[in-house]
C-alpha cells in the first residue's frame, strides 16, 4: 500500500504536551511526529466523524514509527562514528515510489526518505555485507528467466525448457551486477533486523503506539 494511501485522515492534528516516545529513557518531542504528519498529506476517504478520528489516531501512530526509525538511526550513526547527518527533511517523505513501499513497507520507505541518518546507516550496513560466490552462482542458476539475451526474448524462448547456452547472458558478464543486487538485499535485511532489535529500547506514550499494537482499539497490521 502506498504511503499516501496508508494515511487517511484530516489534515489537522492535536499537539498535546509531552514526548511522543522515550528512547533509552530520553524524550523525543511530539513536534517531530507533527512534522511528518504535515509532510505526508492525509487522504480523506472516511466521511463519518468517528472514522476520521480513528484514521487520524492511526496516522499519528504511523508517523511516530517514522520518527522512531529516524531517532534510532541517529543514535546508531553516532555509535558507529558515522558523520553526523543533516537534519531530516520531512518534505522528502513525499518522494516515495510505490515500488519502494511494496519492497520495504510504508514505514521504512518513508523513514529512509525522511531520515539522512537512516540512509547513512543503511549504506553502512550494505557496505559491510559479504556475498559468497556460491550465493551468486546459485541465484544465476535458479533464475534463468532473468538472464535471457535480447534475441532470446524476441524469439520467445522458454528459459526453463528448450533454451540453449547461447540464449543466456554469460555468468561472468552479469556477475558484478548480481553481487551488487544481492549485497543491496542483504543490507536491507540487516537494516530490518537492526530496527527490530533497536525498537526494544523504545517506550511509547498513549496515542503513539505502533499502529499494529493489539493493546489499543484502533490497531491494524498494515505495511
Amino acid at each position: 500500500m502506498a504511503a499516501r494511501e496508508q494515511l487517511s485522515a484530516p489534515h489537522s492534528h492535536p499537539a498535546p504536551a509531552g514526548p511522543a516516545v522515550l528512547v533509552g529513557g530520553e524524550p523525543v518531542p511530539r513536534a517531530r511526529v507533527d512534522a511528518v504528519l504535515d509532510a505526508v498529506p492525509a487522504r480523506d476517504r472516511e466521511a463519518r466523524p468517528e472514522g476520521q478520528a480513528r484514521a487520524e489516531r492511526q496516522r499519528r501512530r504511523w508517523a511516530t514509527q517514522v520518527v522512531v526509525a529516524d531517532e534510532l538511526a541517529r543514535r546508531a550513526c553516532a555509535a558507529r562514528g558515522l558523520a553526523p547527518p543533516d537534519e531530516g527533511s520531512p518534505a522528502g517523505a513525499l518522494a516515495v515510489s510505490g515500488t519502494e513501499v511494496a519492497d520495504l513497507g510504508s514505514i521504512i520507505a518513508v523513514a529512509l526518505a525522511h531520515s539522512p541518518a537512516a540512509r547513512a546507516l543503511l549504506a553502512a550496513l550494505e557496505t559491510e555485507q559479504r556475498v559468497p560466490e556460491k550465493a551468486v552462482r546459485g541465484f544465476y542458476d535458479r533464475n534463468p528467466d532473468r538472464f535471457l539475451t535480447a534475441e532470446a526474448l524476441r524469439r520467445g524462448v522458454d528459459p526453463y525448457g528448450g533454451a540453449g547456452p547461447g540464449d543466456f547472458l554469460p555468468y561472468d558478464e552479469v556477475h558484478d551486477d548480481l553481487v551488487r543486487e544481492l549485497r543491496r538485499a542483504m543490507g536491507r535485511q540487516a537494516f530490518f533486523d537492526w530496527l527490530d532489535r533497536a525498537r526494544a529500547d523504545v517506550e511509547y506514550t498513549p496515542g503513539h503506539e505502533h499502529p499494529g499494537d493489539p493493546s489499543h482499539p484502533d490497531h491494524e497490521h498494515r505495511h
